[in-house]
């Protein structure tokens, strides 16, 4: 990996909800609902965090969140805040057009919904980020395009047929641009990637759904969403062991409460980790 360092920070694109039991797959309720209270709808909380990379010539942008193009029947379906990655932009000083490229872990609603908006709302879809290339495994454009998922409605045509013409297709382990490596991930989707950057600290690991939470720390904790639930325990526990053999700091996507953490062994338990967290930047 390069030695490239950059600045970066943490964007929040907006909190959602989403089924406790789905998010937990094959946990029993006594268990997940003690990690992630649900409402009355059994939906827990979680967030769409992003994060925003700078080197001082480019403006890197990871994940995109769900966007701004949801009516209001799915609005209340997934209890979509009212904001979006827009919105996460402005606060920080940004336009969507000072971002030079985005790279997506995959293409689910959640993750790349914000690569288009709509705006008035009801128009055409454009892209966000118009000066931006899309980086992106082949293996997940392609089954984005063919819709191969467990869920018939995250990948949606809306987020991806505006683009299409300046997506960068990855294949495997490499480089997405200078500074900045990708990893097949596979167990969520296919063809999902963990993105990969160094800071003047070490070094941080954006890797999308293979654990979405703090919650999902467990070798069992997968989602009933994966394709490949089993293949995302070891997905898991390599990432997780490289993280505290390495020092890489983990961001994790969906986390609700404090996303950036440190990753340790468990004393007793070689098999297991434990997450501490560290401070809101790179720091």
């Amino acid at each position: 990996m390069s030695q490239h360092t950059w600045r970066w920070q943490l964007l929040r694109a907006g909190s959602f909800r989403l089924d406790g039991g789905t998010m937990f797959g094959i946990i029993p309720r006594v268990l997940w609902q003690k990690l992630a209270p649900p409402d009355d709808r059994n939906r827990i909380a979680l967030q769409t965090n992003c994060l925003l990379l700078e080197d001082g010539r480019r403006r890197v942008l990871i994940e995109t969140g769900y966007g701004n193009k949801f009516d209001a029947k799915n609005r209340d379906i997934f209890a979509l805040e009212d904001r979006w990655i827009g919105t996460a932009l402005a606060e920080v000083g940004l336009d969507r057009a000072d971002i030079d490229a985005v790279i997506v872990t995959h293409l689910h609603f959640d993750h790349a919904g914000g690569l288009t908006f709509s705006d008035p709302a009801g128009a055409p879809p454009r892209p966000s980020f118009p000066n931006a290339k899309v980086y992106v495994q082949r293996v997940e454009w392609e089954d984005a395009l063919a819709n191969k998922s467990t869920m018939t409605r995250t990948y949606l045509r809306d987020h991806l047929d505006p683009v299409a013409d300046r997506v960068v297709l990855l294949e495997g382990e490499c480089d997405a641009i200078d500074g900045i490596s990708v990893f097949p991930t596979p167990g969520h989707t296919w063809g999902q990637q963990g993105v990969v950057f160094r800071d003047e600290h070490g070094t941080v690991v954006f890797p999308g759904d293979v654990m979405p939470t703090a919650s999902h720390v467990g070798a069992a904790y997968n989602m009933a969403y994966d394709v490949l639930p089993y293949d995302n325990i070891f997905t898991k526990r390599r990432l997780l062991a490289r993280c505290a053999d390495e020092g890489w700091r983990l961001a994790i996507d969906h986390e609700p409460g404090h996303p950036l953490m440190r990753v340790r062994h468990h004393p007793d338990r070689p098999d297991q980790f434990l997450l501490e967290p560290f401070g809101t930047s790179g720091v």
